[in-house]
């Protein structure tokens, strides 16, 4: 059976392109433009946000290295507390996460999140990163909005 990246982990498949696929480009600002371009698009159940994995997001392993997974992961259900909050500052007080699969260069990663209780001064979230349907990573955290 034919393997889908070569021997630096560059994928061999066509190379995805969210733009063509209706999503857009996040505005980069802060640490993101070390290892964006992030994308994000409206569906049905809400925002989804992703990001093609380059190889170099990769590991010595040839996989997208766990911590540009929580990078990603932080930043985008960061962005969807920052929504829910009315655009306040935000921090992220605890992120914990589960690494399930890999992801490898060439793929586009998907995060889902999900809102699970917003209070006054913390909002409690969960998020789910996939590429295609199967499911990479998966996560909760509390954020804090700060002056509360």
């Amino acid at each position: 059976m034919p393997q889908d990246t070569d021997s630096t982990g560059a994928s061999r498949r066509p190379a995805f392109d969210p733009i063509a696929a209706g999503w857009q480009e996040l505005p980069e600002r802060g640490f993101p433009v070390h290892v964006g371009t992030f994308y994000v698009k409206q569906a049905e159940a809400g925002w989804r946000y992703g990001f093609v994995a380059e190889p170099r997001h990769a590991n010595v392993g040839g996989v997208v290295h766990g911590g540009m997974l929580m990078t990603f992961m932080d930043d985008m259900l960061g962005v969807t507390v920052w929504q829910a909050v009315e655009r306040q500052p935000v921090s992220t007080i605890q992120l914990n996460s589960r690494f399930v699969s890999p992801a490898r260069p060439g793929d586009f990663v998907e995060c889902v999140p999900e809102l699970q209780r917003v209070t006054r001064s913390v909002v409690f979230i969960r998020g789910e990163l996939f590429v295609g349907g199967r499911l990479v990573m998966s996560a909760d955290g509390v954020w804090k909005v700060l002056g509360k």
